[in-house]
């Protein structure tokens, strides 16, 4: 009977999966389809595509994304989990090295985040549940692209784009405070905890090990880490492209307008606009675009930022599908990464809101914002090398601090970072 159970649960999963296919199957039938009966609204997508990936996510991602793979291959990663246990652990329940995704997620945007985490988890510096928390909570916006290419190109006030940025980042890190206690029960085996008087010189010879394993010439490391950059990146451009075209087929066939209806059930009785919800539509697929689209729209200005803080959290489908490319070769499940989308974007619009009332004039958020035209191009790598700076400052602030909070806790004798929370 147990045996014959187990082959209906096991037939009954089969069928889940081909039923799945099947789906999947007649989503690419219509999309080729479509490709075929419109070319020319196919092209126009397309080339949306290319010029957000080219002119925004190119530059602004590609000096962070080689700095990470030397930082990885040089040990520094590793350097930092131990030195930063104390820190990262009581405070979102992730071990030291999580600490390194956070900062380069904070400092740079999609999909950094995910693809970091799932190296992390590779190498078996953090556990299953554990990879699943930061990628929830270190995938975030660049912030060129919220200071510069939102508030600047799109409003031509830089204030929204501290206004922005500040509830976008707020939020997640609320949402990474929480997420602490997400599979709190799970065991997990903590190879980074050391003793608290070693600390440092654990650190260093943390480091120090790695370096000797790591067998191949600095030429060779650097080659290695801009070709595995600029490879990702072309992923990354794939899906900004595929994902511009859908939505211009969405929008051609009507389907963006009936998607805004369903959202307007939701969304008018909280008093958002109607002329907004189109823009909320897109931001569900692709963020650039529906970002475009609010700040064009009929409406308040408050409703215009708020919109837009809310499709940056949810980061769009695009973002997902990038996200999960990233993680495909790893146990790391995306659900816990939907649904904090999903918090994330509730928190976001409650952030932003308030935000907004604090920092920008009243009679400047209720009435419609024109937008006005602008380059809105990130400021390229000169832009993204500013924000690496940031970036290193950060964490050597960060390890300062863990060293500051170790001395303490040796002075005191406390055993409050013995304990998890």
């Amino acid at each position: 009977m147990v045996q014959l159970g187990k082959i209906t649960r096991l037939g009954a999963g089969s069928r889940r999966r081909d039923l799945i296919r099947i789906f999947w199957t007649a989503c690419v039938i219509i999309f080729v389809i479509s490709m075929i009966r419109y070319p020319q609204v196919v092209f126009q997508g397309a080339q949306t595509g290319l010029k957000t990936w080219w002119n925004i996510v190119f530059p602004a991602l590609l000096p962070f994304f080689i700095a990470s793979e030397l930082l990885m291959n040089f040990g520094v990663v590793h350097f930092m989990g131990v030195l930063l246990e104390p820190v990262m652990r009581p405070l979102f329940n992730v071990p030291g090295a999580g600490s390194f995704v956070m900062a380069i997620g904070y400092t740079s945007g999609y999909p950094i985040g995910s693809m970091v985490t799932a190296r992390l988890r590779s190498e078996g510096l953090c556990s299953r549940v554990e990879a699943e928390r930061l990628m929830s909570f270190t995938n975030n916006s660049s912030p060129l692209f919220m200071l510069v290419a939102v508030a600047v190109g799109m409003f031509n006030n830089p204030r929204i784009g501290l206004v922005i940025a500040g509830a976008h980042y707020l939020s997640n890190l609320v949402l990474g405070f929480f997420l602490r206690y997400y599979a709190r029960n799970e065991t997990v085996k903590h190879p980074n905890r050391v003793t608290r008087r070693l600390l440092v010189g654990a650190a260093i010879r943390r480091m120090l090990q790695v370096q000797r394993e790591e067998n191949r010439p600095v030429g060779k490391i650097m080659g290695d880490a801009v070709r595995n950059a600029v490879t990702n990146l072309l992923n990354i451009g794939g899906f900004i492209i595929l994902f511009a075209v859908i939505i211009q087929l969405l929008f051609h066939v009507g389907f963006i307008d009936t998607l805004a209806g369903v959202l307007g059930v939701f969304l008018l009785p909280l008093g958002f606009s109607p002329e907004i919800l189109p823009a909320l539509g897109s931001g569900l697929f692709e963020m650039t675009i529906g970002s475009k689209l609010a700040s064009e729209a009929a409406a308040p200005l408050l409703q215009q930022v708020v919109a837009i803080g809310m499709i940056l959290a949810w980061s769009g489908l695009s973002v997902h599908a990038q996200a999960a490319s990233m993680i495909a070769e790893t146990d790391i499940r995306m659900l816990p990464f939907v649904v904090s989308r999903l918090a994330h974007t509730c928190l976001a619009g409650i952030f932003t809101c308030l935000f907004c009332r604090w920092m920008l004039p009243l009679e400047d958020l209720v009435t419609p914002a024109l937008a006005v035209p602008g380059n809105w191009q990130v400021a390229g790598f000169a832009g993204s090398f500013k924000l690496l700076g940031f970036f290193l400052v950060a964490l050597i602030a960060l390890c300062l601090f863990s060293v500051f909070l170790n001395m303490v806790s040796n002075i005191s004798g406390s055993s409050f970072f013995k304990k998890r929370f």
